[in-house]
């Protein structure tokens, strides 16, 4: 199921327009703070979705029953792009697990890259609700690659892939690789892409923006 944010009005907007707005862009803290903020929106909105269980809380004057979350899931990221919206994210499951993953693109030509997954961190996976972020999801290639490296770590019952900037070929892209009752939080789909592999809008280099340009 894909869950599109930006088709509801609401305070979520703005901090997507504050990241792909090249002027606010210039500051790497507010950059850094606007995907944090987005990525805790999602985790609300991805919770409302978890399993839940009863709980009585012990008050000054009585008992409190509450349903919470019955389980924790684990947080996976791509390095270094992903950080910001993981922190987000562990801002909400606070009491849930890491995995990171390293990718990135080595480049044949200016237009042609292979993607290469080099790191892994990640708890056991069998069973657990696995919670995917990368800001940018272009071709899905990545996406794909990382998913199929956190495999080694086990069979996770739950996927659910959190995105900042889509395009719809990527979605379609790791539907083929991803199981059929994967969740994807949105924060927008555009349309295009450059022959670069480059969102269009987008919002550039969300590493770069975030961390400093690589050499």
């Amino acid at each position: 199921m894909i869950y599109d944010l930006s088709k509801t009005n609401s305070i979520f907007s703005t901090f997507i327009s504050e990241l792909r707005d090249v002027k606010i862009q210039k500051d790497p803290m507010r950059f850094r703070r606007n995907l944090e903020r987005i990525s805790e929106i999602m985790a609300y909105e991805l919770s409302k979705k978890m399993p839940y269980a009863p709980k009585e809380t012990t008050t000054p004057l009585g008992i409190s029953k509450t349903e919470l979350l019955s389980e924790q899931p684990v947080l996976a990221t791509i390095l270094r792009a992903g950080l910001g919206m993981h922190l987000g994210l562990l801002n909400y499951f606070d009491r849930a697990e890491s995995a990171f993953v390293s990718a990135y693109r080595k480049h044949t030509s200016i237009e042609d890259f292979d993607v290469h997954v080099e790191y892994l961190a990640a708890p056991k996976l069998d069973n657990r609700i696995l919670i995917l972020s990368d800001p940018m999801l272009a071709t899905g290639t990545s996406m794909a690659l990382v998913y199929k490296a956190m495999l080694r770590q086990g069979i996770p019952k739950k996927v659910i892939v959190v995105v900042a900037i889509a395009t719809p070929d990527a979605l379609n892209y790791v539907k083929r690789f991803f199981p059929d009752s994967t969740d994807y939080y949105i924060g927008a789909i555009d349309e295009e892409l450059t022959a670069e592999s480059y969102i269009v809008p987008g919002l550039g280099d969300a590493g770069d923006l975030a961390y400093g340009e690589k050499v």
